[in-house]
């Protein structure tokens, strides 16, 4: 299921915080990882305070100027053409959402990705983290 964003039918609101709250709460301390041959690490779903966070905006994978964030929108895990990329809308390799060694998800924009969530609804949540 691919989630993009809130609803706006109010008789749906509290369904719809009860799924992003099982959503953030599923999601909490998972890893980011490219599926680039190197499996490259590209931060963890974090509160903004934690150094790998992809939520700290001065940190490796969380500034738009670091080469493994995504966040970065000329770079390879962060450009709308990189195949890496959770912001490319037809790549078939978005970053994965690992989680005790497991694979939980998708970080995509792409919605057609089976188990895909969109970075931009992490990004707007990140305090939930």
């Amino acid at each position: 299921m691919y989630v993009d964003g809130y609803s706006n039918n109010n008789s749906n609101s509290q369904s719809t915080n009860n799924q992003y709250t099982q959503i953030i709460d599923s999601l909490r301390g998972a890893s980011i990882i490219a599926q680039d041959a190197d499996r490259t690490f590209l931060g963890t779903l974090t509160n903004e305070i934690n150094s790998n966070s992809i939520f700290n905006d001065i940190g490796t994978y969380g500034s738009d100027i670091s080469s493994n964030s995504i966040w970065n929108d000329i770079g390879t895990y962060g450009s709308d053409i990189s195949p890496y990329s959770p912001f490319n809308d037809i790549t078939s390799t978005p970053p994965m959402i690992v989680k005790n060694e497991k694979i939980i998800g998708y970080l995509t924009v792409n919605k057609i990705i089976s188990g895909g969530i969109s970075p931009n609804i992490l990004k707007a949540l990140k305090d939930k983290f």
